[in-house]
């Protein structure tokens, strides 16, 4: 059996492996109503695109304490947690984690998410022993699209970031991962044009078709620049 060179995969998190944008936009929602500050839908946009959540807090109360975002924040998860009984796996995510671990090929994920949310998150979808390394927004100063995230990743399962894919669903994600040397496949049912223009290297509706030979004829394939749509 010829040897891969894919030596392990990063996955994002929210709209990869959870569909949590509208919970996540109802949670911001609930909080900011909660400390007495009303906000639209076209604001609340700003949550999206890999934002860490110091970010979105600074965003919308202006300059805070450490102590503060971390009050806020534990405050702001209570109320995702509130609204987990709509949580729901991207389809296919679940079996595809699974499908590469047992593969034994490495799994990290980055996400901008904290990490009481991150490991909260796959402790209940039943996949937190898949994670070899689990990177978040607390352990970076710079979110997406900045590539320490990635990069981070990288250096903990102890991957050159040439051999490693990262899955991701926004622009700033898709710019993070390649700037960290990783090549990307965006997951996307409307802003594929979007991801590709951003650096994907391949686009997909969802998990339920990818494979690892996918992924290894992706690796080999891919230059940085080439980009597919996935086959309708």
């Amino acid at each position: 059996m010829t040897e891969l060179l894919l030596r392990g995969v990063v996955f994002d998190m929210d709209g990869v492996i959870i569909d949590s944008h509208p919970l996540h936009k109802r949670a911001w929602r609930d909080f900011l109503m909660y400390i007495g500050k009303n906000v639209s839908d076209s604001e609340l946009n700003f949550i999206f695109e890999g934002r860490r959540r110091e970010e979105i807090l600074v965003h919308f109360l202006g300059e805070l304490s450490s102590s503060q975002i971390e009050e806020y924040g534990k405050k702001k998860d209570e109320f995702f947690r509130q609204a987990s009984n709509d949580l729901k796996p991207v389809d296919g995510a679940i079996e595809f984690v699974k499908t590469l671990t047992d593969a034994e090929l490495c799994l990290g994920l980055a996400t901008s998410a904290s990490r009481q949310r991150a490991l909260w998150t796959i402790q209940q979808l039943d996949i937190a022993d898949c994670f070899e390394v689990v990177v978040t927004g607390d352990d970076v100063i710079r979110g997406k699209p900045d590539p320490a995230l990635y990069r981070l990743a990288a250096e903990q399962l102890a991957v050159p970031p040439c051999f490693l894919i990262a899955i991701e669903d926004s622009v700033s994600g898709i710019i993070s991962a390649n700037a960290a040397g990783l090549y990307c496949i965006g997951v996307s049912a409307g802003n594929a044009n979007l991801l590709i223009q951003a650096g994907a290297d391949l686009v997909v509706p969802n998990l339920m078709n990818l494979s690892i030979q996918d992924l290894e004829e992706r690796l080999k394939a891919s230059t940085g620049s080439a980009s597919l749509r996935w086959p309708s």
